[in-house]
Formats: structure tokens, C-alpha cells, sequence
């Protein structure tokens, strides 16, 4: 299902999710939880718990007399070069095919770049004109609506669902819709559902932007988080795409694989340093130069420490396994724990869980008045529909980041209320026969 708006950059609180969660739950009683010392539990929020490593610190202080610079503005040299060098191993790419001089940014996050992004490649329509439209997944990450509000694009909406293994189609959009595209987004693996994306996939939505000349953004921030098999990326698609036009037609020329392709990364989820705010943008050179530009009119660079702890942190795998671990645990556990209670899906990546509970607003409600327990109405991550409903009206997103003893007890409470409820239900449906 498709949804066309236009979100008012004024009016931002309308959709933003964590403010509608706030002013959803703040005149509610708040019960207490099942910690020890009654603390309420923050499941709402995708922020690991998990420290990152302790050379962090070490070479943020090896490099303190950065803080006195102002950042380059593209990153430094040993950032950049490391971002390319992991690219390249991860994703099994060819040898220079990332440079790292004009094909990758240093950015705060891929939020500050998502947004940036949108604002660089999002044109301002002339007079007479539509508006541009940026084709974003429903539900998505907010980040996505607030780009194209402030860039006052139209918003396009592609459902995803279980039916569409909670990914978007975008071949499903229509023609007249897809001529005034310039910027579509692919989270993969998704927030908030955690779907991963197939090559197949990747490959038509990188020949449906080729067809219509729009830039796709791969926001794979939660690509080191998967539960078995590492996930697919766009570079690693746009390399095998150049492999087979040379081995078709050797000698001649041929287009640029990263044309309008950008790839997002973030040690936000994968290293735990969701406040180091350190990340890059990888593809389109063109892009690439133009997001700088616009970053350096309106944005902050990533400071000289910060990159210097980051380059690190590309540099070391052992830590991203620890984490790995611990949330396939935690996945194992809500499997055991909520399973025979509701239907749970565990996602290829991510940390989130996606549970349908029938009615996620009221869950959200009972959980925080009853069990102390903060989590996400997948309502609020959602675009409605001209009917009022969404894609994310049944579920509730819980980030589950925390150690696997507190997860334990987390779970169990929830479990506990949707029981109860469950047998509530049953007692008035057999109450009104």
C-alpha cells in the first residue's frame, strides 16, 4: 500500500515518535517494575547498554589536541582510508574500488547524514511544479519523514509487511510517481522489523533508480547486528554489477557502478558508541562532494579524537562479535519466554524485536501503568493510511540491549501482561455469549 503527504516541518511533534510516546504515557500512573529497586525499564529506545571498548578512551586522549582544530571537513586521511579498507574486506570488493578520497564522508551519524543528504539532494521545485518526491519504507525511521518535511518533498510511503517479508516494494510504485522521484531510501536490516534485504532485491531497486535517474540511500546501520548470516550490501551488489558489464563487454566503457548509490554506516549499533556519533557516507562521488558541501554551510564535522577513536574501532572485529552474541541470546530468550504467548518472529539483523500484540498503543499503556515497562507503539513509527490505520498498528518494537539477566526479567513481565490479558479477553467474549 501506498501513502502520499506532505509533513509540515513546523509541526514535527506530530509524527516524531518519542515525543507522541512521551505525551502518550506522561499523565499515566507508572507501575513498578520487576528491577529491584523499581526503576522503570526502557525498552523504547534503540540505544545499547554494552560499553564499547576501553581503547575508546585511550585514543581519544592520544589524540586530544584535535579538540582545539576544527575537523577536516571530509574526515581525516586514516579514517577515510580504514572506512574503505573495512568496506572492502566486509564486502568482498574489488581492489580501489572504493577511494577513499571521493568516495566516502565522515559524518556525526547516519542521522545527521540522512538528513543532510536529503536536504543536498532534494531540489526545490520551480513554480508550477510538483514537489519532489522521496519514497521512504512505512513503518521507517522518523529520520526519513523529517529530511523530506524540511526539505518540503512530497513523502511516498511504500508498506511494509509481512506479506512483503517487511521490506518495501518499490516496483510497485506507480510510473507517474517514480518520474518525480529523486531520493529513495532501503533500511536493510530494517528498523524496525530487523528484515534483511536480498541481493535481488537490491539489484532491481539500484536498475529502478538507474531507469529514473533518483538517488537511493542504503541506511545499513544495523548491518554488523544479525543473528546468523551477515547482510548483503549495496556496494557489494554495485560491484558485481560492474564485474558483469567488464566480463560482457570487456574494453568498452562503462557507467559509473556507484551512480547515484550512497551506503550508510554507523558505530552507533555496531561498536556500541551511540554517543561517540562517528559514521560515514560510501558511494556517488558527485554525492559525496555535494553532501560535504552542504555540511560544511550547515553541519559539524566529526571531531579529530572522535575520528581517531573511530578508525579504531573499523580496525577491531572482537568487540562486534561479543555484541553479536549477546543479542542472539537475548533473541533466543524472547523466543522461549514470549513464544507460547504470542507470535515471535526473530529478525535476520537489527536488536529489535517486531511483536504483534494485537492493539500496540494499548500494550504500550499497560505496560508502562502495570509493569514499569517503556517500549514503542509500532503506531508511532508508522504512516496512517486515509482510513486512520497503518502497517505498525498491531505491533510494539522492543529494543532488547540490555544484559541477558535483565532481558530475562523484562520479558517475563511482558509475557506476564499479555496474558493476562489475553485471558481477560476470553473471560468478557464468554461473558457476551
Amino acid at each position: 500500500m501506498i501513502t502520499r503527504q506532505f509533513v509540515d516541518r513546523q509541526k514535527l511533534q506530530e509524527f516524531h515518535p518519542f515525543t507522541r510516546l512521551r505525551a502518550l504515557l506522561e499523565d499515566l500512573p507508572v507501575g513498578r517494575s520487576c528491577l529491584e529497586d523499581g526503576q522503570v525499564i526502557n525498552l523504547s529506545i534503540g540505544e545499547p547498554q554494552t560499553q564499547p571498548p576501553d581503547f575508546v578512551t585511550e585514543e581519544i586522549e592520544k589524540a586530544a589536541k584535535g579538540w582545539s582544530k576544527y575537523p577536516l571537513s571530509k574526515g581525516t586521511p586514516a579514517y577515510l582510508s580504514t572506512s574503505a579498507n573495512w568496506l572492502e574486506k566486509r564486502y568482498n570488493l574489488p581492489t580501489n574500488f572504493i577511494d577513499p578520497t571521493r568516495h566516502i564522508l565522515a559524518v556525526p551519524g547516519t542521522r545527521e547524514g540522512l538528513f543532510m543528504t536529503a536536504l543536498t539532494v532534494l531540489s526545490t521545485p520551480k513554480k508550477g511544479e510538483e514537489a519532489p518526491v522521496f519514497l521512504t519504507p512505512n513503518p521507517c525511521y522518523h529520520v526519513y519523514t523529517g529530511a523530506a518535511a524540511a526539505a518540503a518533498a512530497e513523502v511516498v510511503t511504500v508498506s511494509a509487511t509481512k506479506e512483503s517479508g517487511y521490506l518495501p516494494d518499490y516496483t510497485t510504485v506507480p510510473e507517474d510517481i517514480l518520474k518525480r522521484t529523486e531520493l529513495c531510501v532501503l533500511c536493510s536490516p530494517s528498523n524496525p522489523e530487523g528484515a534483511v534485504a536480498d541481493p535481488q532485491r537490491i539489484k532491481d531497486l539500484i536498475s529502478l533508480a538507474c531507469k529514473y535517474n533518483f538517488v537511493v540511500v542504503f541506511d545499513e546501520c544495523y548491518a554488523e547486528i544479525y543473528t546468523d548470516t551477515a547482510p548483503h550490501s549495496a556496494l557489494e551488489i554495485a560491484g558485481e554489477i560492474a564485474a558483469e558489464l567488464e566480463t560482457n563487454f570487456p574494453g568498452s566503457s562503462q557507467p559509473d557502478p556507484l551512480a547515484n548509490i550512497l551506503v550508510f554506516h554507523s558505530l552507533s549499533k555496531r561498536s556500541s558508541a551511540a554517543g561517540l556519533r562517528c559514521g560515514f557516507i560510501a558511494g556517488d562521488e558527485k554525492w559525496i562532494s555535494m553532501i560535504n558541501t552542504t555540511c560544511q554551510v550547515g553541519g559539524a564535522g566529526v571531531p579529530i579524537p572522535v575520528q581517531a577513536a573511530g578508525t579504531r574501532l573499523w580496525q577491531d572485529e572482537e568487540h562486534v562479535e561479543v555484541n553479536r552474541a549477546l543479542y542472539k541470546k537475548n533473541f533466543d530468550l524472547a523466543q522461549t519466554i514470549l513464544g507460547k504467548s504470542v507470535p515471535v518472529e526473530i529478525p535476520a539483523g537489527g536488536f529489535c524485536l517486531w511483536l504483534e500484540v494485537g492493539d500496540g498503543i494499548e500494550v504500550t499503556k499497560r505496560l508502562w501503568q502495570e509493569a514499569g515497562i517503556r517500549v514503542m507503539p509500532g503506531a508511532y513509527m508508522s504512516h496512517a493510511n486515509s482510513t486512520g490505520s497503518s502497517p505498525g498498528d498491531r505491533y510494539i518494537r522492543l529494543a532488547l540491549v540490555y544484559n541477558s539477566d535483565f532481558m530475562e526479567k523484562a520479558l517475563e513481565s511482558i509475557r506476564n501482561l499479555l496474558e493476562t490479558m489475553k485471558n481477560s479477553e476470553t473471560k468478557d467474549l464468554g461473558a457476551s455469549s
